[in-house]
């Protein structure tokens, strides 16, 4: 859900070129299909998950990206354990907006649960989209033509 809110984020500012989301977990189902719950939240957000396909981090992944975005503690340990020089680029997703809380997955819960997730993580990502903007080092083509017409 993270991924395609971001992507979401980073095609209004006009970034979708220059910025590449992936989705990766520690504890990944590899090759499953995201689960029913989260398709449906999403959709009530005009976002398709239907083609995604469940993937594990490896090492080479963690090496190349920029920023890790992780939902839980458990999370940033595990990537910490596996790969400790990536630690300084592993954030919470709350961290961007100043925060500091943990997502739980809704996982085989109930559709509430996966929309409650999927308003929370919303919320982190628009909040800390400025923060993760400034952490990449790009500008948003609408902030650039806003600031100077």
């Amino acid at each position: 859900m993270a991924k395609v809110l971001i992507q979401r984020e980073m095609a209004v500012r006009g970034l979708s070129e220059e910025v590449d989301v992936d989705s990766a977990g520690t504890f990944a189902m590899v090759d499953y299909p995201a689960s029913a719950g989260s398709v449906r939240a999403m959709a009530r957000r005009q976002l398709d998950l239907a083609d995604h396909k469940a993937k594990q981090l490896t090492g080479q992944m963690a090496q190349e990206a920029d920023v890790l975005i992780v939902m839980e503690e458990r999370h940033r340990r595990s990537i910490f354990v596996n790969w400790p020089r990536t630690i300084r680029k592993t954030l919470l997703l709350s961290e961007l907006s100043g925060d500091h809380a943990e997502i739980e997955d809704p996982y085989g819960g109930e559709q509430w649960q996966y929309d409650e997730a999927a308003q929370i993580i919303e919320a982190y990502v628009t909040a800390g989209m400025p923060r993760l903007l400034k952490r990449l080092n790009v500008t948003a083509e609408r902030e650039c033509r806003e600031e100077h017409p």
